[in-house]
Formats: structure tokens, sequence, C-alpha cells
């Protein structure tokens, strides 16, 4: 059987455009946590964890519902250690879109103080929330320590920038 020159030249942009739309088109992935030294004081201590949405209630068992209503497609999380002290854990959320993010974040902010940070953000004393498009941010310290306000705000901007 012989193909005409046509139908050869059919064949190769086929497989050309297939690999490109099997490289190139893919959504880019990213890494919101800063490494170790990049804020000053923080260091990363563990590699970063990603849960779908649907193995969420693994990470969050109790809390899960509330984040998969509001549209989670992920969550990203990762620990530090601030001064080789203070002990925080950092989770990005990544939403459908920015309602579900405004969502999780406008719950139970009686006690917090709001911040300049993303499009909106909440500090309480020994964490911060915050919101930038589609992505919630969760920073979250075991101790209180006279630091502890400045030293998780840096590190949120320093995710913020990220994102």
């Amino acid at each position: 059987m012989k193909f005409s020159s046509n139908w050869k030249w059919a064949v190769v942009l086929m497989v050309i455009v297939g690999a490109a739309a099997g490289t190139g088109c893919k959504k880019k992935s990213f890494d919101a946590f800063p490494a170790t030294g990049v804020v000053a004081g923080w260091e990363k201590t563990s590699e970063t964890r990603v849960f779908a949405a649907g193995d969420l209630w693994k990470y969050i068992d109790g809390d899960a519902e509330q984040y998969i209503s509001a549209g989670v497609v992920s969550t990203s999380t990762s620990d530090y250690k601030y001064q080789g002290q203070l002990e925080a854990t950092v989770d990005v959320h990544t939403m459908k879109d920015a309602a579900g993010a405004r969502r999780i974040l406008e719950t139970g902010t009686s006690d917090a103080k709001p911040i300049q940070l993303g499009d909106a953000g909440m500090q309480y004393a020994q964490s911060i929330i915050f919101r930038k498009g589609p992505s919630l941010v969760r920073i979250v310290a075991y101790e209180s320590t006279p630091d502890t306000p400045q030293a998780l705000l840096a590190l949120a901007h320093a995710i913020e920038a990220k994102l």
C-alpha cells in the first residue's frame, strides 16, 4: 500500500501537534513554599506533601468537607521552623476559583485582625490566613513567642510572592 505525499505530511503534522499538546499545553505546576534561607530565620523542615480533594480527609479529618464544598482541588503542605525553635505548618489550598478561597477565609474571623496580604488576609495570635486568586494559605505556629506574629508575616509575604 502506497501513501501519497500529502498523507505523509498529514501524519507528520499530527505527530508534531500531538507532541506539543502532550508537553507544552500542560498546566505548569509551581511550588509556593520558600526554601530554607529565603526568608530570614525560616528553615523548611519537611518535603511538600500534596493531597487531592478526594484524599483531603487523610490530612484534615473532620474539616475536609468544608474545603471540598468550597471547591478545593488540592492541598499542599509543608513544615517550617523559625530560628530553630518556633514550629509552623503552611497549607496552600488550591481552589477551583477565588470565590471558594473567599468563602473559607470569611469563615470564623471574629477574633482576627485584618492584614494587607494577597487579596485579603487575617492574622490571629498564632496563625495567618490569606487568599490570593484561587489560593488559600493558612500558616499555623504551634507556640507563641514575642516574635511569632512578625515571623509568620514574613513567611506569609514570601509565599504570597510565589503565588
